[in-house]
């Protein structure tokens, strides 16, 4: 029979066994349940953007690429390039589209990552370029809102330059792609049948895979390489 320093042993390596165990699913349960993307922390992404860059979309109609200019808006090219940098750009949809106006797209797929940047908002930019064809400006709420929502015109929009909307750099490669992203919802809710900007920030992807399941997506977006000197 076994003394008893024996048996304490053996049951304090049991419990600290379990013990052990139970830290590890703790562990694993935290992990899953944290935002899926390293860009959920806004206050750690202020890196200022070069003066120009390129930034290519990999979306579920293909590729396009688009250039930034920071001097048209140091602000909203500073956001977009830590978005880029950040690996933002993952599963993210292209939830407002109209024919013949504009794609909307920048909410996250997962709420969680979408709630830290609903307020994330950066200063406005002094219009300098316009909404021409093809250049890509920040979708606002009013006066100092922009954040992580960006739209590509389809059409020469220049009424919205009058209206504060500051461009910060166009599609130069692709453009045949942009004009392929499905606009079958149309304008979003409640104005339109296409999804609501609401369910989108509180249910994510999951809201819209099952309600609107031929949006198109962005894949992923990265940063072009500067071509050597």
């Amino acid at each position: 029979m076994e003394d008893y320093r024996t048996f304490m042993k053996k049951l304090f390596i049991a419990a600290a066994s379990t013990l052990f165990l139970s830290l590890c699913l703790v562990g694993a349960q935290d992990t899953k349940s944290a935002p899926a993307s390293a860009a959920a922390d806004p206050a750690k992404l202020t890196e200022t953007a070069p003066d120009n860059f390129k930034a290519q979309f990999d979306t579920t109609k293909g590729k396009f690429t688009v250039e930034v200019t920071r001097s048209l808006s140091p602000n909203g090219a500073d956001r977009f390039y830590n978005l880029v940098k950040s690996g933002y750009f993952k599963e993210i949809a292209f939830f407002r589209v109209i024919k013949g106006f504009m794609c909307q797209f920048g909410i996250h797929g997962d709420p969680g990552v979408a709630a830290k940047w609903r307020t994330a908002n950066i200063q406005d930019d002094p219009v300098k370029g316009s909404n021409k064809r093809g250049t890509i400006t920040f979708a606002t709420g009013g006066p100092n809102t922009r954040s992580t929502q960006f739209f590509i015109n389809f059409a020469d929009n220049t009424n919205l330059d009058g209206m504060g909307f500051s461009p910060f750099g166009k599609v130069v490669e692709g453009m045949d792609v942009v004009d392929k992203i499905n606009a079958e919802y149309g304008e979003g809710a409640p104005r339109g049948l296409g999804p609501d900007q609401g369910r989108v920030q509180r249910d994510g992807n999951a809201y819209l895979k099952k309600d609107f399941p031929n949006l198109d997506y962005i894949k992923s977006v990265t940063i072009v390489p500067a071509a050597a000197k």
